[in-house]
């Protein structure tokens, strides 16, 4: 089969490898798609997110949609849940298995990720599919698992006003969730033009860029970039005594804001990390037409493409990159 490695920063290389084997417990999943993250293109451009970085060659991708060759789900079109917790913890006895500090997660460390023509999983990771998903359906549960949970972290109320700063694929997944919440309104605040016009053609309200007069009046605020400077938009936006939903990864290692200006305003500030158990909501969601998957896709490269791929995600020039082996 093919698989795609990350030996170095911009370095991914496509290449022939042995086809796993089954196993005990796990499927063997033909892969049909792949979606690129934001954390895949730190780990792309930087090397690693954080303190973790690429020590040994190792296949990304974590948004990952298939159909399982053997097992229970045999035929069947699968979505992959990355994360495999060790569900005996603390964290996930309370039902946080995002937050478990010994969960394994595809494409990370020295779990390998989805971008091969075949992986094995393990068998209670993976999702059976209704009838009308495709793998590329399956591939884009993952980033909509994290809009629910960060929708969740929010706290939204019926009427409430919300605005999204950043319109890449989890913004406007939040964007589907908003319109479908009764929320009063939705401001979409992005920088590049053919982000803002998925924006204004998904529902939202308002589009806006940076440099627009923003005003200090949202109960709920999403910052889906992950740089100070959406950060401090989006503390702007927030009314006295809102909340702000951190979502996106910053490019260094910290995350940092005027401290006046949240602790005048006295606000609540949460943090996502990934998702816990929320694919049976995402696909539920999606079969009842409340979030339309394949409006967030705009490119698809294939596997010994992969490069490519990687490298037109990074310049932010479409919605999300699909790459299909």
């Amino acid at each position: 089969m093919l698989a795609a490695r990350l030996h170095a920063p911009a370095d991914i290389r496509v290449a022939e490898e042995a086809t796993p084997q089954a196993a005990e417990g796990r499927t063997l999943v033909r892969v049909g798609a792949v979606g690129l993250c934001g954390s895949d293109l730190h780990w792309f451009l930087e090397g690693g997110i954080g303190d973790a970085r690429i020590t040994d060659p190792t296949i990304p991708g974590h948004e990952i949609g298939g159909v399982a060759l053997d097992g229970p789900h045999a035929g069947k079109v699968v979505a992959v849940d990355p994360a495999i917790p060790c569900f005996e913890c603390e964290r996930c006895h309370e039902g946080w298995t995002n937050l478990c500090p010994h969960v394994r997660f595809a494409g990370h460390g020295d779990t390998e990720g989805g971008m091969a023509e075949v992986i094995s999983w393990p068998t209670d990771r993976l999702v059976p599919l209704p009838d009308g998903l495709d793998a590329e359906d399956g591939a884009m549960l993952e980033p909509l698992g994290v809009a629910v949970h960060s929708w969740d972290l929010g706290h939204v109320k019926l009427g409430d006003r919300v605005a999204i700063v950043g319109a890449g694929p989890i913004g406007l997944l939040l964007l589907q969730l908003a319109r479908h919440s009764l929320a009063a309104e939705v401001t979409v605040v992005e920088p590049l033009a053919h982000r803002r016009e998925a924006a204004d053609a998904l529902g939202a309200d308002l589009v806006l860029t940076p440099n627009d007069e923003l005003a200090s009046d949202y109960d709920v605020v999403f910052e889906v970039c992950g740089n100070p400077a959406p950060v401090e938009e989006a503390l702007t936006l927030c009314r006295r005594g809102g909340r702000v939903v951190l979502v996106g990864i910053p490019d260094e290692d910290e995350t940092t804001f005027p401290a006046s200006l949240a602790r005048r305003k006295g606000l609540t500030i949460a943090v996502v990390r990934r998702m816990p158990e929320v694919y049976e909501r995402a696909v539920g969601l999606v079969e009842q037409g409340v979030v339309d998957l394949k409006a967030v896709v705009s490119h698809r490269f294939g596997l010994a493409s992969s490069q490519e791929g990687f490298g037109f995600a990074a310049e932010r020039r479409g919605l999300k990159v699909l790459v299909t082996p």
